[in-house]
């Protein structure tokens, strides 16, 4: 396992909130000692800063109409979206993983659509997290609510696995 001590699974949406319980419930018995605790994303997501590199931060956002992300998940994505964060903001602070819910039903104007068309608002944190010198612990998830989120079951097993190597 890596020196991971502390998981914060934060959730923007109501539909994020039940994906962090499932993240949360799937905890394997091996990571008995890690302390694990769930938050919304609209709750001081400044007070994130003050984690180091022994604790991950896991981003469940979703995305809904127009591309936005929920209102509480707004609130988060916009905190990390200021143009006067320092570009190593993040250097030497938590860790990051990011799984985005979106609903391609949505978007009624293209002929064909994936999860990668409606995930916007976890694409758009996930890069700016990198962008401000955060430390990515797994790739970047996205689910789509067409297809039953589907997607979000083995991005869980992998994130935990990934937690392990």
């Amino acid at each position: 396992m890596t020196a991971c001590k502390q998981l914060i699974l934060v959730h923007g949406g109501e539909l994020a909130n039940d994906v962090v319980q499932q993240i949360e419930s799937k905890k394997p018995s091996s990571f008995e000692d890690l302390k694990v605790s769930v938050r919304n994303a609209s709750e001081r997501p400044k007070q994130l800063l003050e984690y180091g590199d022994d604790t991950v931060v896991c981003f469940v956002i979703q995305t809904i109409e127009n591309e936005n992300p929920t209102e509480d998940g707004g609130t988060c994505l916009r905190f990390f979206k200021r143009k006067t964060h320092p570009e190593d903001l993040l250097a030497g602070k938590f860790k990051f993983a990011v799984l985005g819910l979106g609903d391609s039903n949505l978007l009624l104007d293209r002929q064909t659509t994936t999860a990668k068309d409606c995930n916007q608002a976890a694409k758009q944190l996930h890069s700016r997290l990198e962008t401000l010198g955060g430390t990515c612990v797994h790739e970047i998830g996205m689910a789509d609510e067409r297809t039953e989120l589907e997607e979000v079951e083995p991005w869980i097993d992998s994130f935990w696995a990934s937690l392990k190597a």
